[in-house]
């Protein structure tokens, strides 16, 4: 039986969810107004940054291997239509401030959706706000400071031919940047999302040890296609990402572990 000490109509429902989805948006508009006043160190150091070679990926790797200093990258960046560079500040303003205002987003959308769950339910899901956001903020430094870099790096120095010029226009590095962090941000979640799938029944331990070989096969060629050409680059992207898949798979184990005692226990009696 549910906790929910009363029941609410269905447009009362509705309106609570529209004073969560106001406190979001508020938030992101707040953190995007100071990304936007932020210019100089938003636009300047964050976006452009994995642009320069000085950049401290580069750096460090240069440390690590003298076999991938990178002294140079041969693209430039430019502004093609009159609106381009206002246009891409805004969107980097609200990519940061949405970046920024994740971790209250997603509390107020469990404050929403947890007065709904059993009280089994919330105590398994107790500190989820904090794993998630910690998963999110890893995998946004992760995709920034990794991926981002290596994959400009790639792009960069890819040629058909040496006539032809890198020029690329500030919309599509922008939103190639962007992408790359997010899709990361959210390839992290997969701990959480491989939990909630085994809770309800979908996912199961056993297929995704079935697969264990694809998965590193899939990992390997995506880790191989965004790095430079080195075995280095390649295991630094492809390690995180394949810990992440063993983590997922003793998770799920663990919640059938749990789902097989109670079923145990109930057929016991």
């Amino acid at each position: 039986m549910s906790l929910i000490e009363k029941e609410m109509p269905f447009l009362e429902h509705l309106e609570e969810l529209r004073w969560h989805l106001i406190r979001s948006v508020a938030a992101i508009a707040v953190f995007s107004i100071a990304a936007f006043f932020a210019k100089d160190f938003v636009v300047g150091q964050l976006i452009l940054g994995p642009s320069k070679t000085n950049f401290l990926t580069y750096r460090l790797f240069c440390q690590l291997s003298q076999l991938t200093c990178i002294d140079k990258l041969p693209f430039v960046i430019q502004s093609r239509t009159m609106t381009g560079q206002f246009t891409m500040h805004m969107a980097a303003s609200l990519t940061v401030g949405l970046i920024a205002s994740f971790p209250y987003i997603f509390w107020e959308i469990w404050r929403f959706v947890k007065p709904a769950l059993y009280l089994t339910e919330k105590q398994v899901t107790r500190g989820v706000t904090a794993l998630v956001s910690l998963l999110f903020m890893i995998g946004i430094l992760f995709g920034y400071y990794l991926i981002a870099p290596l994959s400009i790096n790639f792009l960069a120095n890819y040629q058909l031919d040496p006539s032809i010029v890198n020029e690329f226009d500030i919309t599509s590095y922008v939103s190639t940047l962007v992408m790359m962090v997010l899709s990361s941000g959210i390839m992290f979640q997969l701990p959480m999302v491989v939990y909630f799938l085994s809770k309800i029944g979908i996912l199961h331990p056993s297929f995704m040890r079935s697969y264990r070989r694809q998965a590193i096969v899939i990992i390997l060629f995506v880790s191989a296609i965004i790095t430079p050409p080195d075995v280095v680059s390649q295991m630094l992207i492809a390690s995180p990402i394949y810990f992440l898949y063993e983590i997922s798979i003793n998770i799920s184990a663990s919640v059938w572990k749990k789902h097989e005692k109670a079923l145990a226990k109930i057929e016991a009696k």
